[in-house]
């Protein structure tokens, strides 16, 4: 069962970023927090758009773009209202879009950097 479950999860990663990219999303990082004892999921992944318009856009386009590659929805979503963090909650992975001054300011990357961080490119 355990494979099944990790081979959604890289199908549903792998959508995250592709819905990412379509919009320009840069500064992408894929935070792996399977091995960190009370973490509140498997995986975070985090991006930032320049503007709230962006912010908005890119989290529409990884909720598109989950749904057409997996079928999923988000359990929860929050930030949307001023889209300058918008969380999407996929239960084991978790995406957060900020803007950059609002993601230096909450440094979930300093946060969680004991986790297995991955880089993504922001070109194919």
């Amino acid at each position: 069962m355990k494979v099944q479950q990790d081979i959604d999860t890289d199908r549903l990663i792998h959508a995250v970023i592709e819905g990412l990219r379509e919009v320009k999303g840069f500064n992408i990082k894929i935070f792996d927090l399977s091995e960190i004892d009370k973490a509140v999921c498997d995986c975070f992944v985090i991006a930032e758009g320049n503007s709230t318009t962006q912010v908005s856009a890119l989290a529409d386009s990884v909720e598109e773009k989950v749904f057409e590659n997996t079928g999923e929805r988000p359990w929860h979503v929050e930030g949307k209202t001023n889209s300058e963090w918008v969380l999407l909650d996929y239960v084991d992975v978790v995406v957060h879009i900020f803007l950059p001054e609002k993601r230096r300011f909450y440094d979930l990357d300093g946060l969680w950097s004991d986790a297995r961080i991955t880089e993504i490119s922001n070109v194919d």
